[in-house]
């Protein structure tokens, strides 16, 4: 396999933030590869670093088996498009593309032969004399991209190169660079949070989030295969599930039992469970309905329709199909087995570490909870608290600690929130409750609301 960039255990902070932990991965040469995420996630600064402009806390990043720690971004064989095109107002199109190369003093002859050549390449053939601020937003970035690619490197960085062009221009832009990537053949090293553009362009798509690498793939992969709810939610739509592994090829979800192609779960075991909404089907034959409906809204999205429905057993699902069915009326459905991508749970409980204050509060994540524990105060404990016994409140003087709504979740009868407390601590709470993403709240805990006990043990000891 020709690996042109590899990436071993880098990590970067800025200050107290850990923006990229652990980052291990390879580009291939020739490919065209996506770095894909929120905003927030580390894929631009992992990019930068790739182009030299910061350096990792830790790690290394090798270009064709060599060490490019302490080389300078200008004599890294490599080309940066930026979001914002960095175009020389004082200069015209063919003084912009040949800027790089007159700096390498490369012969004028060459320069004019590379600059007519990327022109014709990017459809800019007739523009050299063009005063750059005179071109709309998709010409200029043609002309940026041209600028890159005139000085022939072996890859070629893109930091969110479309974002400031409308829908229109984006989509045809996106198809000119999918035909530039073949015909340049090097490496492409793309950055963006669109994920429709992210399956459109690539090769292999790198799905970040909160500096962690969640999943490489291709785009078929990444979109049929999610490895964990945040991809299957962040890549297009998505019904997610609360499930249990009957046994191999047999889940359990939405109280109803479905044949499915998994396997290695294990017998009993609970599990996420994903169906995309257009794998939901439709019929009239009572012999292949699966379970049964009522359709609750249905809107038409251009190429489909969107229909809610509530399920006979109290869930809510997603279903986009070409033909519409009316509000109120009673549908028979059905889910073929290759159609359902079953996951393993990330986790069953917030696992938090703590230490015994007294006989009646322990304290956890810098607040002190009312927690019986029966252990001696200054005891560390594991204390295991199911998602349901967390409350968020409005008010956030009542609250034991505060912290922000980070990520949001629907799993069809409930919502699964993932709270960031103000010490930068994760908790993860199940509520009927309908929350924004960014919302401040109090937190306290309510062991009434869950159906499981919380568990008390000893640091490093079985929950007694």
């Amino acid at each position: 396999m020709d690996k042109i960039i590899e990436i071993k255990n880098l990590s970067k902070s800025f200050g107290d933030k850990k923006v990229l932990e652990d980052i291990n991965l390879y580009i291939r040469r020739g490919e065209f590869m996506t770095l894909l995420g929120p905003s927030g996630c580390g894929k631009t600064t992992l990019l930068r670093m790739i182009a030299g402009f910061l350096q990792p806390d830790e790690g290394s990043i090798l270009m064709d088996g060599k060490e490019l720690a302490g080389v300078p971004p200008h004599e890294r064989p490599l080309n940066t498009v930026f979001q914002r095109y960095a175009l020389f107002p004082h200069l015209d199109v063919y003084d912009n593309i040949a800027f790089g190369l007159k700096l390498k003093k490369v012969p004028e002859e060459e320069i004019e032969k590379r600059v007519r050549r990327v022109l014709k390449l990017v459809a800019m053939s007739d523009y050299e004399d063009r005063d750059v601020e005179t071109l709309s937003g998709g010409q200029q970035q043609r002309i940026a991209i041209a600028r890159a690619i005139v000085n022939q490197p072996k890859v070629l960085l893109l930091d969110e190169p479309l974002a400031a062009l409308d829908l229109k221009m984006r989509k045809d832009m996106q198809i000119e660079l999918k035909e530039m990537h073949k015909k340049l053949g090097i490496t492409f090293i793309y950055v963006t949070h669109d994920q429709e553009e992210a399956l459109t362009l690539s090769d292999t798509v790198v799905v970040l989030n909160e500096g962690r690498i969640q999943q490489i793939g291709t785009p078929v992969d990444i979109y049929n295969e999610p490895v964990n709810c945040f991809v299957a939610d962040f890549i297009g739509e998505s019904n997610i599930l609360k499930g249990r592994m009957i046994r191999d090829r047999r889940v359990a979800f939405i109280k109803h039992e479905f044949d499915c192609v998994d396997e290695g779960f294990g017998e009993d075991v609970k599990v996420d469970v994903v169906v995309r909404p257009e794998d939901i089907y439709f019929t009239t034959d009572p012999a292949k309905c699966q379970f049964k409906a009522k359709v609750n809204t249905c809107t038409f999205k251009g190429v489909h329709y969107e229909m809610w429905v509530d399920t006979d057993t109290g869930y809510e699902l997603m279903i986009q199909d070409y033909d519409p069915y009316p509000v109120g009326s009673e549908v028979m459905l059905y889910i073929d087995p290759d159609d359902i991508q079953v996951m393993k749970k990330e986790r069953e409980c917030n696992t938090l570490y703590g230490t015994v204050k007294d006989e009646e509060t322990i304290e956890l994540l810098g607040g002190e909870f009312p927690l019986k524990s029966g252990f001696e105060p200054g005891t560390e404990v594991k204390v295991e608290i199911p998602f349901e016994a967390i409350d968020l409140m409005d008010n956030l003087d009542d609250g034991v600690l505060t912290g922000e709504v980070h990520f949001i979740l629907y799993m069809g009868n409930h919502y699964h929130l993932t709270i960031k407390t103000d010490d930068g601590d994760f908790l993860w709470v199940d509520t009927n409750d309908i929350w924004d993403k960014g919302d401040l709240v109090g937190i306290r805990l309510n062991p009434e609301n869950s159906k499981k006990e919380i568990k008390i043990s000893k640091k490093d000891e079985q929950a007694q």
